[in-house]
């Protein structure tokens, strides 16, 4: 025995967890609208209930509890996916689902060239400074949204040269790399570029402690001398080619003449002293 046939008008009441099927919670703050938008209106066609938001179904009469019923069900719907701070301002007493939907939209709608001016400021003077190149491109992604928000959208390439041109001298070979290379890359490929170069830079200036008698670092050879409490290097490792030889073959030359002439003469006064 086949289960009875569900009617389209009664679709949207097997819906108890509307979060489950429109996960972006309307947000002021993120400038969301965009995306909950189109997902709530998909959502809403596919449950035949577009009508209900649009204005474009009225009651038949002050009595049609059915179509009462459907826009408190998806009144419920907008409710449940919008954040407490627009909750507060938005929620009004009997309202319809659509005037509930054109009051939304008229919130984020509304003064979209000063929304725009403010974060493309922000977009023009962000850095990176002490950020990660993944947090940094995270909040550059976040503004591009933004501003596709408030219908000033900037193209992939745009972001690219504004991700390029605020980070630190650091990244400066790789940089040249990315704006000369053809084609240009999307924002996805330059920023797995910068990330990889990060953990490239970050493993180089790794320091590694090494021990004193390690193969690979060269003994320097020192003396102390009594005349002072600073160690002197020995004479004798100087490696200044012949200028240090000549002087140090001098040297030596005249030591051995001073002292053969010191034994020979006193082998002279021995030799006087046996034959007196």
């Amino acid at each position: 025995m086949t289960a009875p046939a569900v009617s389209s008008n009664d679709k949207p009441f097997d819906i108890s967890q509307i979060r489950a099927y429109v996960p972006i919670v309307l947000d002021m703050e993120k400038l969301n609208y965009d995306k909950w938008c189109e997902i709530f209106e998909t959502h809403g066609l596919c449950y035949s209930v577009l009508s209900h938001l649009d204005g474009s179904c009225r009651p038949s009469s002050n009595t049609d509890t059915v179509w009462k019923d459907r826009d408190r069900f998806v009144k419920m719907w907008i409710y449940g996916t919008i954040s407490k701070s627009i909750l507060d301002t938005v929620i009004k007493a009997k309202c319809s689902t659509c005037d509930l939907w054109l009051t939304i939209e008229a919130r984020f709608c509304d003064n979209k060239e000063g929304r725009a001016l403010q974060l493309e400021n922000e977009l023009h003077t962000i850095t990176i400074g002490d950020q990660s190149v993944h947090d940094y491109c995270k909040k550059l992604k976040t503004l591009f949204d933004l501003l596709a928000n408030v219908d000033s959208p900037v193209t992939d390439r745009g972001l690219v040269l504004h991700l390029l041109n605020s980070l630190t001298h650091k990244f400066y070979s790789l940089i040249n790399v990315i704006k000369h290379r053809e084609p240009f890359p999307s924002f996805s490929t330059a920023r797995s570029m910068l990330i990889m170069e990060e953990e490239r830079l970050s493993k180089q200036y790794r320091v590694t402690p090494t021990s004193p008698h390690q193969p690979s670092s060269p003994d320097v050879l020192f003396t102390s001398s009594s005349s002072g409490p600073h160690p002197q290097y020995q004479p004798g490792f100087s490696f200044r080619g012949g200028r240090g030889r000549g002087r140090g073959g001098r040297n030596n030359r005249g030591g051995r003449g001073r002292h053969h002439n010191s034994y020979c003469h006193g082998s002279s006064h021995s030799d006087q002293a046996t034959s007196m």
